[in-house]
Formats: C-alpha cells, sequence, structure tokens
C-alpha cells in the first residue's frame, strides 16, 4: 500500500478534507440559527403579536377587500395571514396598498397583489400597528418611520384598525412610549428641532441611521425629529398636532387622533381584547 503521506499530499484529498470541515461547521451555523430563529419568533410578545394580527384580519378582510396594509414587525403577521388565506382561496380578488417600501417588499415576496393610491384611491380597511394607544384610541405611531404614508392610507380608507400586543396598551400617551416621531422636510430640521421644545418642553433631536452616516431618511425622503415629551405635565394632542401641522417644514406627526375604529390587544395567554370606537362613544354617551 502506498504510504499514508501521499494520500495527503493529493490535492483531492486537501479538498475534501477541506469540505467536510467547512460542511460541520455550516450545518454547526444552521442548526444555530434556527434554535435562535425559534426561540426569538415564538416568545409571549411575538406570538401576542401575530394573535391580533390574525384575530383582526379573520373579522375584517374579505375576498375582494381593497386592503391597506401597515409597516412594522406586527403588520408583519398580518402579510402572513394574508398569504395563506390568498393562496387557499379564501381571499380572491385581495388588492393590497402598502404604507411603506418594507411592506411592499413583503407582499410582493408573499404572491399578494399589490396596488398603490393611483391604481385604487379608495380602500375599505386600513390594518396597522402601533407603539402606543391610550384610552381614547389616540395612537402614536412611526417608530419606523413610515408614518406619513400610514397616516395617508389611513386617510384614504373607509375603516382604520390597529393590532398590537399587550405592551402598546396604556391609559394616557406616554406611560409607555416616550417620544413622537415627526416627519420633517431636511431643510427645516434644524429651526423645527429648535421650535418644538420652545413651545411645548423637552427635547427634540434627528434621529440618527443604525447603519449608515447620517439621519434616517423616510420613504419620502424626508428625516425623523424624534421629540421627547414631558411627562410631568398633561399634554393637550389635538392643539399639539394642529400646531405642528401649521409649522413650515414639517411633514406629519405620528399623533392617529380620533381615526381609529377598532384595536386589537394581544396577550401572552393567547386572548385578544378588542375595543371600538363606537363602544367608547357608547359609554361616554350613557356616562
Amino acid at each position: 500500500s502506498f504510504p499514508r503521506r501521499f494520500y495527503r499530499s493529493l490535492p483531492s484529498t486537501h479538498l475534501a478534507l477541506s469540505l467536510i470541515h467547512s460542511f460541520s461547521n455550516t450545518a454547526s451555523l444552521i442548526r444555530t440559527v434556527i434554535r435562535r430563529m425559534v426561540s426569538t419568533e415564538f416568545t409571549p410578545i411575538e406570538k401576542a403579536k401575530r394573535d391580533a394580527a390574525y384575530a383582526c384580519a379573520q373579522k375584517h378582510v374579505y375576498p375582494g377587500c381593497k386592503l391597506g396594509v401597515g409597516s412594522g414587525s406586527t403588520v408583519k403577521y398580518l402579510v402572513e395571514y394574508l398569504e395563506h388565506a390568498y393562496k387557499a382561496g379564501s381571499l380572491r380578488d385581495l388588492i393590497c396598498v402598502p404604507t411603506s417600501f418594507m411592506t411592499k417588499k413583503w407582499l410582493i415576496d408573499s404572491g399578494l397583489p399589490v396596488s398603490d393610491l393611483d391604481a385604487t384611491p379608495t380602500l375599505d380597511v386600513c390594518i396597522d400597528g402601533a407603539d402606543e394607544v391610550d384610552a381614547d384610541l389616540t395612537c402614536i405611531k412611526g417608530g419606523g418611520g413610515c408614518l406619513a404614508r400610514e397616516k395617508i392610507v389611513q386617510h384614504a380608507s373607509k375603516k382604520f384598525l390597529v393590532i398590537a400586543d399587550h405592551t402598546k396598551e396604556a391609559v394616557s400617551l406616554g406611560d409607555r412610549y416616550q417620544y413622537l416621531p415627526i416627519e420633517v422636510l431636511p431643510f427645516a430640521s434644524t429651526p423645527v428641532c429648535l421650535e418644538i421644545p420652545r413651545l411645548f418642553g423637552g427635547t427634540a433631536g434627528l434621529r440618527m441611521a443604525m447603519k449608515k452616516a447620517g439621519p434616517v431618511i423616510t420613504d419620502n425622503g424626508s428625516y425623523i425629529i424624534d421629540w421627547v415629551f414631558p411627562k410631568q405635565k398633561k399634554l393637550d394632542w389635538k392643539a399639539i398636532q394642529a400646531n405642528l401641522a401649521d409649522t413650515p417644514g414639517i411633514v406629519d406627526t405620528g399623533l392617529f387622533i380620533g381615526v381609529v375604529d377598532e384595536v386589537f390587544f394581544a396577550y401572552a395567554d393567547g386572548s385578544v381584547k378588542t375595543i371600538s370606537k363606537d363602544e367608547k362613544e357608547t359609554k361616554k354617551e350613557s356616562a
């Protein structure tokens, strides 16, 4: 037989050993990634997000529905539900209008029909997430930087529904979420950053990007200012919205006031609580 060192000198032998070592490392990496995906994807919070999205879609999305699809981590589970239902044939003639580039990509990758407000200017339903929802169903949105387009699609819809896990439920704005996102034209960003604290207190600053130098750029080419509002005093959110909307350079804010028709809060135990605007108005009238 040939000496062992002869086999070791063959290029094919070195290649085979290298491939075996590489495959072993790759297989280990794949197992690690899968374990991490399983451990993070179905945490109690993620399960609650999915439960809220599924409950809302099952109740309000129907064949032929012209649907505004919001943005954010909870909306990804809405897209998941839509994909399964559409491919099963239970949501035929569905039309989806996304509020962001990321949502549009999710919809396309899922094989769902995508439109825009030019082709579909009036929508039946819009479903979106929220960063915080108070007892009056006033929302803060915009953590993902899509607030202006989310508000445009909401306004084009006959019904606006919010899906969220229980950590987004609050008595008053600011209980859980500490700041208000504001979309601003780049040219006006510095004056607006100075004016907001002067008018309302707190602090304001540009949201900086995580994987690029400089500020976050929205799908509209704008900047995002995060206003950390003062918690020690009760704020008149309607007056603040009106004031900010009149400020030159501000595109819009993450305040959604008086537009939510129903909110779905899901909990770790699998339960889903719904609160509708009609119920709130009925309680106010009876009180």
